[in-house]
């Protein structure tokens, strides 16, 4: 391990020197993490998406500031779209404003139909009372980062058929998909750390054990075991409930792949010298095992973790998109793409599909934030 980390600072220093001798002159005595975010921008898309799930996750903290309604809270602009933002009224320059929505309806289909009315122009304003919420469960208040007059009303991304702001509804189900995710992989990166630890430094019958029962795992069809253990959920579970049950549900399938790697590289570095020195003063295994040779490749299981977080966020879409995971009222991307599985509601009303775009976008953040830390921390990358 000594002699890959030397290796990588030699080749990425020798780089540095021949193009940037002041930025080579500073990272000459730097750390080897400091090495390692040095490369890491040096990968466009991999910056790229670190600041794009930056966006999301500061939108997710203060998701009930940044929405301007309450995701749960009807209205009678049912499947009304996008609220466009103007900024010329009458050929004058104005501040951003909103125009009223008139809703009509057709006598011989009953069909909605909204008419602009361009009379009066509704200023888009800032920080703004609106309905009442407690941000992290205990500070009470009733400002919204933004807002219009509550005569009209302001849907950037068009409403359900409810009339519910769609804008509001997908930053919190942002809010459940994304941690969805990382609670996912934090019970993923325990078992695999323990199961495969205890595996590759013991070895033997207990290794095959393990491996017998990682390949069983491994070979039941990931979406219909998530189904059958999503069926097994009580239907009279509350929320909170059910969101932690779809949790340890992901994990249980996303475990085995980091065991098997954490297994392979204990069999590689059990018999340094370090820790045959540890084993000789009497070091217990559990000692030796998270104090010796997990940090050893700690930078490796950090991109394994942050490549297996795109699988939970579409694991738990999936359960919700197929009604076996969180249900209605609980508000996540997979529950809001339920109302896009009707082709006619997709062709009247395209802008319910927002969910399966912010699906996408934050699975390929993650992914490029992941191949960037891999190639950052591989000694061998060039």
């Amino acid at each position: 391990m000594k002699i890959k980390l030397a290796t990588f600072r030699l080749d990425f220093l020798r780089k540095r020197k021949n193009s940037e001798p002041d930025r080579f002159n500073a990272l000459h005595s730097a750390s080897q993490w400091t090495l390692i975010w040095a490369k890491f921008k040096d990968h466009k898309l991999a910056l790229i998406g670190l600041y794009i799930l930056a966006a999301f996750y500061l939108c997710i903290l203060f998701a009930p500031i940044i929405t301007p309604y309450d995701p749960w809270e009807d209205s009678k602009y049912i499947y009304s779209p996008p609220t466009p933002i103007h900024i010329f009224h009458e050929g004058k320059l104005h501040r951003p404003f909103v125009y009223n929505q008139e809703i009509n309806t057709t006598p011989e289909t009953f069909e909605r139909i909204f008419k602009t009315d361009y009379s009066t122009p509704y200023p888009v304003r800032f920080f703004v009372k609106g309905a009442e919420y407690h941000w992290l469960g205990f500070i009470k208040s009733n400002i919204h980062l933004f807002g219009v007059d509550p005569k009209t009303s302001i849907n950037l991304m068009g409403t359900d058929v409810l009339g519910r702001d769609c804008f509001s509804r997908n930053i919190y189900g942002l809010q459940i998909s994304l941690t969805v995710g990382l609670f996912g992989v934090f019970i993923t990166f325990i078992l695999g750390s323990i199961i495969g630890g205890i595996a590759g430094y013991y070895g033997g019958v207990i290794d095959n054990i393990v491996q017998r029962v990682v390949e069983f795992i491994s070979c039941i069809p990931t979406i219909p075991m998530w189904m059958a253990l999503g069926a097994v959920i009580p239907q009279d579970w509350g929320n909170l409930k059910v969101y932690f049950a779809i949790t340890v549900i992901l994990a249980l399938r996303s475990w085995t792949g980091l065991s098997r790697q954490v297994r392979s590289k204990l069999l590689q570095l059990r018999e340094e010298e370090y820790i045959v020195a540890a084993k000789v003063s009497g070091t217990s295994g559990w000692k030796i095992i998270t104090t010796h040779l997990l940090p050893g490749f700690l930078s490796y299981l950090i991109v394994s973790l942050t490549l297996e977080i795109p699988k939970m966020i579409l694991g738990e879409t999936t359960l919700s998109f197929l009604g076996l995971g969180l249900r209605p009222p609980t508000v996540s991307l997979g529950v809001l793409l339920q109302d896009a599985q009707n082709l006619a509601a997709i062709s009247a009303y395209p802008w319910l599909l927002v969910s399966a775009v912010l699906v996408v976008i934050a699975v390929l953040a993650f992914n490029f934030v992941g191949d960037g830390i891999r190639d950052a921390a591989d000694p061998y990358k060039n």
